[in-house]
């Protein structure tokens, strides 16, 4: 199982992550979000982009495993509201189907190093690299 599909399982079957009581875009580079219960998370462009809970073409089928790869260098272009429940990030390789609700940012934030250890392991495994591949 990906670690996108793992977290859409997450989204919804958790119960309710504390209320957000801050929002704000460090544009190209990161989210900083902070919640009720004084957790405050500082989320990557790369991580967030990685953690899309959107499907993207720009993945990779590996063994049936999904891994989006080469996205060390992505920047956020903005971020824009969706209803009150979450963001929809737009990133500047052009993807923007993610919308992000409030509750993702919080799981994302309390699980951000194993998750980033478990996504350099999946890369590492299947011979990709967080930078992006060099044209020719």
């Amino acid at each position: 199982m990906s670690v996108i599909q793992k977290a859409i399982r997450w989204m919804h079957t958790t119960v309710e992550a504390p209320r957000l009581t801050r929002f704000s875009l460090q544009a190209p580079k990161s989210v900083e979000v902070e919640f009720g219960d004084g957790r405050k998370f500082n989320l990557s462009a790369e991580f967030l982009r990685i953690h899309s809970p959107a499907a993207d073409g720009k993945m990779r089928s590996i063994g049936g495993e999904k891994v989006i790869f080469g996205r060390r260098h992505v920047g956020i272009m903005s971020a824009e509201p969706v209803g009150n429940y979450g963001v929809r990030i737009v990133f500047d390789d052009l993807h923007k189907t993610g919308i992000y609700p409030w509750n993702y940012f919080y799981h994302l934030g309390i699980n951000k190093f194993r998750l980033m250890r478990d996504y350099i392991k999946t890369l590492k495994k299947h011979g990709l690299s967080r930078d992006p591949t060099r044209r020719k």
